[in-house]
């Protein structure tokens, strides 16, 4: 029995036969439509989700299966004080995957100790967001048909998002990739991902405009810069202009640039930009239910990790 509580659990390879099966998903649904019969995902989301939520439901769903669960701690035993452990223990009798969303980092972790079946870790706290990074990787596969040889920038809050992380960290295994980081100072990318970049030989730059990097990037990965992250108001106003992508900061890209966005947004991509085709923000809400498809036909073992059928 197989766990994923960070993108780290899964080796290149097997981020790779995901990408791969998630793909043959796309192009033959009907070959998966009962994959997962008789099967239930439980779906423990004790905090307020939108995509997540819906596309593992959905992607169940669409594989054949069941899904139970509940969509806020207060409708679920937490606000009685049972812990994540107790819950865990007790949805293993009623379910045969589970998905599980905390605001409290660690939780799934914990969840993944006291657990009778297979954990996927869908989001806890600032900590970690592996099915965001899978969805996009399987993104920027499908649109580029590599994840080597890339520049991809990282634009706006990236001292605290933990999309860009785990992202960051999953794209540098792979050779070539070259990385832009684009942010304020205040929130620049921490310590240790320069160190993750740095030791493994990728080569990235650090500056405060978008203007002047984006013209160099094959992807741009926007979000939001925060008000509240800033020590001053001045310093916001000089640079909130900055981080907000609309047709004129697009004039000197690529033609081929993907944007991407792991949602919601706020103001950080106008909405003119949605009409480009170059914006994959929402063909990247559709990548999601397919590698999480992929995933849970891996970790029940339906599909095997190296070649099988279903």
């Amino acid at each position: 029995m197989r766990h994923v509580i960070e993108p780290t659990d899964l080796s290149i390879n097997e981020l790779d036969e995901l990408i791969a099966l998630a793909e043959d998903i796309r192009l033959n649904p009907v070959k998966y439509a009962d994959c997962c019969k008789g099967k239930i995902l439980a779906a423990l989301f004790y905090e307020a989700s939108t995509r997540t939520r819906l596309s593992f439901e959905s992607a169940m769903l669409s594989l054949g299966g069941s899904v139970i669960g509940f969509a806020s701690a207060d409708a679920s035993s937490a606000v009685k004080g049972e812990s994540v452990a107790d819950t865990v223990r007790t949805v293993s009798n009623y379910a045969d995957i589970c998905a599980i969303r905390h605001p409290k980092e660690g939780s799934a972790l914990v969840a993944s100790q006291y657990s009778g079946i297979p954990v996927i870790n869908a989001g806890d706290g600032g900590h970690e967001h592996p099915t965001q990074t899978l969805t996009d990787l399987l993104t920027i596969h499908t649109i580029k048909r590599t994840l080597s040889g890339l520049t991809i920038g990282f634009c706006g809050d990236l001292k605290f998002g933990r999309t860009v992380h785990s992202l960051v960290k999953a794209l540098s295994l792979y050779p070539n990739n070259r990385f832009l980081l684009v942010s304020p100072n205040e929130l620049r990318a921490p310590d240790y991902i320069r160190a993750t970049l740095a030791n493994r030989g990728c080569e990235y730059q650090e500056g405060e405009l978008l203007d002047t990097h984006i013209r160099h990037m094959d992807v741009l990965y926007m979000t939001r810069v925060q008000r509240e992250r800033f020590f001053n108001e001045e310093d916001y106003l000089r640079l909130k202009d900055s981080y907000i992508l609309n047709m004129a900061k697009l004039v000197n890209a690529k033609s081929d640039l993907s944007i991407l966005h792991p949602l919601p947004r706020v103001n950080e991509i106008s909405m003119e930009v949605d009409g480009d085709p170059r914006a994959q923000y929402f063909n990247q809400v559709r990548f999601g239910k397919l590698i999480r498809m992929a995933l849970i036909l891996k970790l029940l073992e339906i599909v095997e990790w190296r070649g099988g059928r279903c």
